[in-house]
C-alpha cells in the first residue's frame, strides 16, 4: 500500500463523509437563518424558538434524504471491501 493510495483512501471517506452529512446540515442551516432573521425582525429573543424548528426540519431531511444516504454509504463500503485483496502485497 502507497501513501498515494492512503491519502486517497483518506480523501474518498471524508468526501462521502461530507456528502452524507450535507443535505441535513444545509436544512438546519436554512431553518436556522430564516429563524434569525424573523427574530431579528419581530424584537423576539427567545434562545429556546431555534431548537424546535431545527430539529424538525433535519428530521424532514432526513426521511427525504435517507435512502440516498444509505446508498451512498453501502457504496463506500463496497468500494472498500474491493480494495482489501490490492492492499495486501
Amino acid at each position: 500500500m502507497t501513501p498515494q493510495m492512503v491519502v486517497e483512501i483518506g480523501r474518498e471517506a471524508l468526501m462521502v463523509t461530507l456528502m452524507i452529512s450535507g443535505p441535513l446540515l444545509i436544512f438546519g442551516l436554512v431553518v436556522g437563518v430564516a429563524i434569525s432573521i424573523f427574530q431579528a425582525i419581530t424584537q423576539i429573543q427567545e434562545m429556546t424558538l431555534t431548537f424546535v424548528p431545527k430539529i424538525l426540519a433535519v428530521a424532514l431531511a432526513l426521511l427525504i434524504f435517507l435512502p440516498w444516504m444509505i446508498n451512498m454509504a453501502v457504496d463506500f463500503a463496497h468500494h472498500m471491501f474491493n480494495l482489501i485483496p490490492t492492499l495486501v502485497g
